[in-house]
């Protein structure tokens, strides 16, 4: 077996890597920025001048955008084949990034939008759980949807106490039971409030450890950004099922 590099030291086996925002919040398993999530190996770059004022209530995108690249391109020389961000609103640098590095971007868990509403029936809504209701803007669902016509519901978490301290607030804190009680309360609220939702998005990074508990209290199919990493490993790696497989490079 011959192994070969287009490039020198870098570490070998990495192929996801994740852009991260700078906030004080405690990452148990399940978030995306818990490396013991996944069952492959990931790397990060936190960009510390992302935090939620300039990304996500008074977005700066054009303060922004240079460190979004630069980090996108130091995962890159990594060698990462693929990069994925670490919160929904990313999704403002999907089409910047994704022309400026040369492997595939997953910006935000938004980007599943247009799947989901091709598996239920168009007289169906999507349910989407969000970080902040009055933050997510048609700006932002106009770029994860290419302005499609989707019918999507969205609600947030901002009002909820447990999630508002950990998150919002950044204590430092993190209960989660009490922040996995918010988050299916806001989910069943939703889903009360609309009969007729078929699934359900959770926009926010920090949810995925919630989202087997919405599944069982909704009787719904839960997407959110692990469900779109857990995708885009499936094609940068594809399993071999123990056929031969290419010779491995790097």
């Amino acid at each position: 077996m011959i192994y070969t590099t287009d490039s020198g030291n870098h570490p070998s086996g990495v192929s996801v890597g994740v852009i991260m925002m700078d906030a004080r919040v405690p990452y148990p398993p399940g978030s995306p920025n818990n490396a013991e999530t996944f069952p492959f190996p990931v790397t990060y770059e936190c960009i510390n001048e992302a935090n939620y004022d300039s990304l996500i209530y008074v977005p700066r995108f054009d303060e922004l955008l240079d460190r979004f690249i630069e980090a996108g391109q130091r995962l890159v020389s990594r060698g990462v084949k693929a990069v994925v961000g670490s919160c929904g609103f990313m999704v403002l640098f999907q089409r910047e990034l994704s022309e400026a590095l040369p492997v595939p971007v997953f910006s935000s868990s938004l980007l599943q939008i247009p799947l989901i509403a091709q598996t239920i029936s168009p007289a169906r809504k999507i349910g989407i759980v969000t970080f902040s209701g009055d933050s997510l803007s048609e700006n932002h669902m106009g770029i994860a949807t290419g302005n499609l016509p989707i019918d999507c519901v969205v609600h947030g978490l901002e009002n909820r106490p447990a999630f508002r301290s950990a998150v919002h607030e950044e204590s430092g804190i993190l209960d989660f039971d009490a922040v996995e009680s918010d988050v299916v309360a806001e989910a069943l609220d939703m889903q009360e409030r609309n009969p007729d939702i078929g699934s359900i998005l959770l926009e926010c990074t920090d949810l995925p450890p919630y989202a087997a508990a919405v599944a069982q209290a909704t009787s719904l199919p839960v997407y959110d950004v692990n469900s779109l990493i857990f995708w885009a490993y499936s094609a940068i790696k594809p399993r071999t099922y123990g056929h031969h497989a290419a010779s491995p490079s790097r």
